[in-house]
């Protein structure tokens, strides 16, 4: 036989082509579609990148006005959707509850191959999937469904009973522009790999929901905003940091496996961050750790490249908005599902079964 050679884990294994993204770690670079992933974060909305992603090309004002009505007309949750939601008990997480109300979404209309009008309407849905569960917890009704509202602003929206203002607005529309789409990782491949033996759309989004809710893919900022609140002001910045450091503990939101220089992710949530920051004291809070922490860092760690990573400025736009620990990977679900579903539709494009090989080791029969 043949010898074999092993990637564990797939590791450095290219298996499809794509014109979606590119995720370059070395130079930190995040493309979507010719566009820097920075640049569309600071300058456009949700819906606009989503179009991108989507179809393309950046939208027309028509057809950027077509796609946010659109989704705007699928928010509605089925009957049997919300049914089965009030049935969950109230200890399962939400991430469960995501996955389990997608699944019910599915119709003998989701059939191969995916179109965008079940891609618009999954991605319309799913805030309020989040949303409903969020407000039985709470025990109190949904407010219904926003058509005036963009997005995001539907989504927070929901969330809280009360119209967001425009800088909490504009903060969580850059991190989920940012979190939209970033190549082939876990959930990502999971979705292809189901939509490669020609299941349906729904089928696929509930495999990468079960990936990304596995911690070491869809871990939540969690302990950055813990970070943050114990340090709690800016004159407690470098003596907290400084403790840290000396005690041997890592400073949570700096560095990361990809990107080997500055996460183009946090560059971009820093801009928008630092202009709202007269409008937030958390936004203020971070930038200012941030700068501690890079000089700190640079004077313990020398030469370790240990830069601001997403999850830093994720915590400090999420912790803003008023967002619960327990929401962070929902709501990174939430924006990913662009990206997944842009990604069936490449993958039904110009498919081919994913069928990777494994090498046998055990013993051969007498």
């Amino acid at each position: 036989m043949a010898e074999q050679i092993v990637a564990i884990g797939l590791e450095g294994i290219v298996v499809a082509e794509t014109d979606l993204s590119l995720v370059d770690g070395i130079n930190g670079h995040l493309v979507y579609r010719n566009h820097w992933a920075r640049d569309l974060a600071v300058n456009n909305t949700f819906e606009e990148v989503a179009h991108l992603l989507w179809y393309g090309h950046l939208p027309s004002q028509q057809e950027r006005d077509n796609l946010q009505a659109a989704l705007a007309d699928n928010r509605q949750l089925p009957g049997h959707v919300k049914a089965a939601i009030d049935l969950i008990p109230a200890d399962v997480d939400m991430m469960s509850v995501l996955r389990t109300a997608v699944s019910l979404l599915g119709q003998p209309s989701h059939s191969w191959p995916p179109t965008l009008e079940q891609v618009i309407s999954l991605t319309a849905k799913l805030p309020t999937i989040v949303a409903y569960r969020q407000a039985r917890l709470e025990g109190r009704e949904l407010p219904e469904p926003r058509k005036d509202l963009g997005h995001t602003a539907n989504y927070l929206y929901m969330l809280q009973g009360k119209e967001p203002s425009s800088a909490h607005v504009r903060a969580l529309d850059a991190y989920l522009i940012l979190t939209q789409e970033h190549g082939m990782n876990a959930s990502t491949f999971a979705a292809r790999v189901v939509a490669s033996t020609r299941s349906d759309l729904i089928s696929s989004i509930t495999a990468a929901i079960g990936a990304l809710k596995g911690p070491l893919h869809g871990g939540a900022p969690s302990e950055v905003t813990e970070m943050m609140e114990q340090i709690g002001s800016k004159e407690n910045a470098e003596p907290w940091l400084r403790r840290a450091l000396e005690a041997g503990e890592r400073l949570m939101g700096f560095g990361h496996r990809v990107y080997k220089t500055t996460d183009p992710r946090a560059t971009a949530l820093r801009t928008v961050a630092s202009a709202l920051a007269g409008d937030d004291p958390w936004f203020d809070l971070a930038v200012h750790v941030e700068k501690v922490g890079l000089q700190l860092l640079e004077e313990y760690k020398p030469g370790r490249k240990l830069n601001t990573n997403v999850e830093f400025y994720a915590a400090a736009v999420m912790r803003a908005v008023g967002l619960a620990d327990t929401l962070f990977t929902p709501t990174f679900a939430v924006s990913r599902v662009v990206g997944w579903s842009a990604h069936v539709l490449e993958q039904a494009a110009n498919n081919r079964i994913i069928r990777p090989q494994s090498a046998y080791t055990g013993k051969m029969p007498d």
